[in-house]
C-alpha cells in the first residue's frame, strides 16, 4: 500500500465529516473541532501526495475494484497534488476565520449547524474534481461543490443574497446542462468516458466532431473558471456573500474552472485549432475585467472584478500552448488561490472595522487600524505585480514564455498582460490611498463611526453605540477577533512563502508542465496494458 491509495481520503473524509457535523448539530463547539481536525487531515495527506508526486508521474486509484476505463478512478499528478495542497491550506485559513466570526457573533450570520457540513461537503467536490479521472466523475464533483456553494452563497436568507444566489444558480445549472450535454456526445462519440481512454481514441473521430466537442467543454468550463464574455454573474454573486464565503468563492470556485480547461487543452484536445481562441478570450478577459473594476467604490465588487480580470492571465498561459507556458500557469493559479482570497478576508476585516466596504465610507484607516493597513499592503502588491512577490514572478514567467514562442499573438498577449498589471496596482494603490492613506472627515460619506478616535494601535471596530452627547468614544471599541486576524495573518505570510520559497514551486510547476505536455504518460498510467490508439 502506498499514499497514492489514500487519495479517496481527500473526498471520502470531508464527506463523513459533514454527516458527523449534522449529528453534533446542537453542539457548535464540537462541530468546530470535529470539522477543523477533519480539514488539517485531509491537509496532511495532500502534502503526503504532493510530496509523492514530486518525484513520480501520474498514478492512477481504481474504486471499487472496477480498473479503467469501465469503473471510477482517480488520477494523482503533479498538477492535482499541487492544487489540492493549495486549495485545502486556503481552507483551512478561511475555516479559522469562519470559526473565529461565529464565536464572535453567536453565529447569527453562518448558523453553524449548516455552515460546517456545507463547508466540508464543498470541500470534498473542489478535491473530487482535482482527482477525477473521467468527465462523469468531474461532473458529479462540479455538482458537489455547486450544491454546496448555493446553500452558503444564500446563507441567512437576505433579500440580496436570495437575489445573487437566484442569477449564480441559473447560470450554474446552465453550465452543468451544457457540460452534461457535452459528456453524453463525447460517449456516443467514442463509447467512453474515462479522460485516458477519451484522449486515445478522440483522434479518430472527424474533424468536426472534435471541434464540436471541443468547443462545448469550453464553453461549460469556460463560464465556471468566469472567463468574458461568460462572467457577468460573478461580480452581483460573489460579494454578496458572508466574508468566509466570498473569500473561500474568490480562491477556489473559477481556479476549478481553470482547472478543467487545463486538462483540456493539454489531454483531450492537444493542439486543435479551437484552441486559438483562447488568445482572444485571454485578451478580453483581462481587459473586460479590469476596466470593471475601474468605475467601483464597492472593495468587494472591485476585487471581484480584478478576479475576473486575473483569470485572464491564466488562459494566456494556456493559449501559449507550450511548456512553458503551463508551467507559469501552474505557478500563477497556486499564487492566485492564496492572495485573492487573503485579500477577500482582509476586506471582511475592514468591514467589519468601518461598517461597510464602501470605499466612499471609509478613510483613515492606516491609523485606526495599522494591522490592517499591513495585512492588505501585502497581498495587494503581491497581486499588483511589485517585485520580488510572486505576482510579478508569475507575470514575467508568463512574458518570457511569450518571448520564448513568439508571433504577434503572443507578443500581444505580453503587452495586454502588462497594461492590466498597471492598472490592476492603479486599483488597488486606489483603494490604499481612500481607505487607509486619507483622513476620515476627508470621506465623501464619512461615516461617523469612523470619526471616532480610538487608542494608539488598536485595531478595533467601533460599535454603533453613542454617548448621551451624541459623540462616540473608546468605550464603544469592540476588538477584532484575534483568530479572525491571526487566519487572515497566517494566510498572507503563506503567500508571502511563495515568493521567498518561488525557486522549488518553479521547479515542480515546471515538472507539472512537463507531465501535462507528456499526454502518454498520463494514458499508460491510467489505461496500463489496454492503453490503445493514443498519440
Amino acid at each position: 500500500m502506498t499514499i497514492f491509495d489514500l487519495a479517496p481520503g481527500a473526498v471520502i473524509l470531508p464527506l463523513m465529516t459533514a454527516g458527523l457535523d449534522f449529528v453534533f448539530y446542537r453542539r457548535p463547539n464540537v462541530q468546530r473541532v470535529v470539522s477543523l481536525a477533519a480539514v488539517v487531515a485531509v491537509l496532511v495527506l495532500e502534502i503526503g501526495l504532493l510530496a509523492a508526486s514530486w518525484s513520480s508521474g501520474p498514478v492512477s486509484v481504481s474504486l471499487g475494484g472496477w480498473g479503467a476505463p469501465l469503473g471510477i478512478v482517480l488520477v494523482v499528478d503533479r498538477l492535482a497534488s499541487l492544487m489540492l495542497v493549495v486549495s485545502s491550506t486556503v481552507s483551512l485559513a478561511v475555516l479559522v476565520y469562519a470559526t473565529g466570526q461565529g464565536l464572535a457573533d453567536g453565529d447569527d450570520d453562518s448558523p453553524i449547524s449548516v455552515f460546517h457540513p456545507t463547508y466540508l461537503v464543498l470541500l470534498a467536490g473542489v478535491s473530487n474534481a482535482f482527482l477525477a479521472g473521467d468527465l462523469f466523475n468531474l461532473y458529479v464533483g462540479f455538482e458537489i461543490l455547486l450544491t454546496a456553494s448555493y446553500v452558503l452563497l444564500t446563507m441567512s436568507g437576505s433579500a440580496p443574497r436570495i437575489r445573487a444566489g437566484v442569477t449564480y444558480t441559473v447560470v450554474s445549472v446552465v453550465s452543468s446542462m451544457l457540460f452534461l450535454i457535452a459528456i453524453g456526445m463525447v460517449y456516443a462519440a467514442v463509447g467512453t468516458v474515462n479522460m485516458a481512454d477519451v484522449a486515445a481514441k478522440i483522434p479518430d473521430l472527424p474533424e468536426g466532431t472534435q471541434t464540436q466537442l471541443h468547443l462545448l467543454l469550453l464553453v461549460a468550463f469556460g463560464i465556471k473558471a468566469a472567463v468574458f464574455p461568460l462572467s457577468l454573474w460573478l461580480p452581483d454573486s460573489y460579494p454578496t456573500a458572508p466574508a468566509p464565503v466570498t473569500a473561500v468563492f474568490a480562491g477556489l470556485l473559477t481556479k476549478v474552472g481553470v482547472y478543467a480547461i487545463i486538462r483540456t487543452e493539454t489531454l483531450l484536445f492537444p493542439g486543435n485549432p479551437v484552441s486559438d481562441l483562447l488568445t482572444w478570450v485571454a485578451i478580453l478577459t483581462l481587459v473586460v475585467g479590469i476596466l470593471g473594476a475601474l468605475t467601483q467604490t464597492d472593495i468587494k465588487r472591485t476585487l471581484s472584478f480584478i478576479l475576473i480580470s486575473h483569470i485572464g492571465y491564466m488562459i494566456w498561459g494556456i493559449a501559449l500552448d507550450t511548456e512553458a507556458g503551463l508551467m507559469a500557469v501552474v505557478f500563477y493559479v497556486a499564487h492566485h488561490i492564496v492572495i485573492q482570497t487573503s485579500l477577500f478576508m482582509v476586506v471582511g476585516l475592514l468591514e467589519r472595522r468601518g461598517g461597510t466596504a464602501n470605499m466612499d465610507r471609509l478613510a483613515g484607516l492606516a491609523k485606526i487600524a495599522p494591522v490592517l493597513a499591513v495585512l492588505y499592503f501585502i497581498p495587494a502588491m503581491n497581486l499588483g505585480g511589485i517585485p520580488p512577490f510572486s505576482g510579478f514572478l508569475g507575470k514575467v514567467a508568463l512574458i518570457d514564455a511569450s518571448v520564448q514562442k513568439g508571433g504577434w499573438e503572443a507578443y500581444t498577449m505580453a503587452g495586454v498582460g502588462v497594461f492590466v498589471s498597471l492598472l490592476t496596482l492603479m486599483v488597488l494603490a486606489r483603494v490604499w490611498n481612500r481607505v487607509f492613506w486619507r483622513r476620515p472627515e476627508d470621506a465623501e460619506f464619512p461615516d461617523p463611526i469612523l470619526l471616532a478616535r480610538t487608542g494608539d494601535g488598536d485595531y478595533g471596530v467601533l460599535t454603533s453605540g453613542q454617548t448621551a452627547s451624541g459623540a462616540y468614544s473608546e468605550k464603544d471599541v469592540t476588538l477584532l477577533p484575534r483568530t479572525m486576524v491571526g487566519s487572515t495573518a497566517a494566510l498572507v505570510a503563506v503567500g508571502v512563502a511563495l515568493t521567498v520559497f518561488a525557486g522549488p514551486i518553479f521547479d515542480f510547476s515546471g515538472a507539472a508542465a512537463h507531465s501535462l505536455d507528456d499526454q502518454q504518460t498520463y494514458i499508460r498510467a491510467v489505461l496500463g496494458e489496454a492503453a490503445e490508439g493514443g498519440r
